[in-house]
């Protein structure tokens, strides 16, 4: 857990993982349909991440790659990346990603990343500051919260520029520069 009191990475942690227990468990409860509270080695359960770290880290279970990072989203994003709906598949798809990338040993996780938040920063920039309000609520509907944020922040600073550019005078001149010095003999 890298930041306690930080909500987004709070539900970055809540996302769901597939592990396979490699030692039994008991007194847990997982499955409430189930009539014991134990869970046998070789058992496939869905568990929030901070728990399915947790277990990893205790060698109670592994770990497997979330379908949001499966091929077909990776042949997507390398098709065009700016089309892929990630929010609908992981809405903190980066930091999940930089989280789960060391602990599901995919050694090319980092460079996908990368090269889809490149791909896609591009493309969110450049809608930031030329679409129309109908277009831009469109395009935020696939953006990931990582994404989103860097949107708001570009529109917020366009807007802030526009304001400058248009109003207030441009240049303002210096208290110092009204004053005279006295002369030192």
């Amino acid at each position: 857990m890298a930041n306690y009191y930080d909500i987004d990475d709070i539900l970055a942690e809540e996302e769901l993982v597939s592990v396979v227990f490699q030692k039994a468990v008991n007194g847990v409860g997982i499955d409430p349909s189930s009539e014991t509270d134990s869970v046998e080695p070789g058992s496939k359960v869905e568990l929030p991440f901070w728990l399915a770290h947790e277990l990893h880290l205790r060698q109670i279970a592994t770990m497997k790659l979330p379908p949001c990072f499966n091929q077909k989203t990776r042949l997507e994003l390398g098709a065009d990346a700016a089309c892929v709906d990630l929010r609908s598949r992981c809405p903190y798809f980066y930091e999940f990603g930089c989280k789960i990338a060391p602990l599901v040993g995919d050694r090319d996780m980092g460079s996908f990343l990368l090269s889809a938040f490149k791909n896609r920063y591009q493309e969110v920039l450049a809608k930031a500051h030329t679409a129309a309000f109908a277009a831009a609520s469109k395009s935020l509907t696939v953006l990931t919260k990582e994404e989103t944020n860097l949107y708001e922040a570009a529109q917020s600073s366009m807007a802030a520029f526009k304001k400058w550019r248009i109003g207030g005078p441009r240049f303002q001149k210096a208290a110092v520069l009204g004053r005279k010095r006295k002369p030192t003999e």
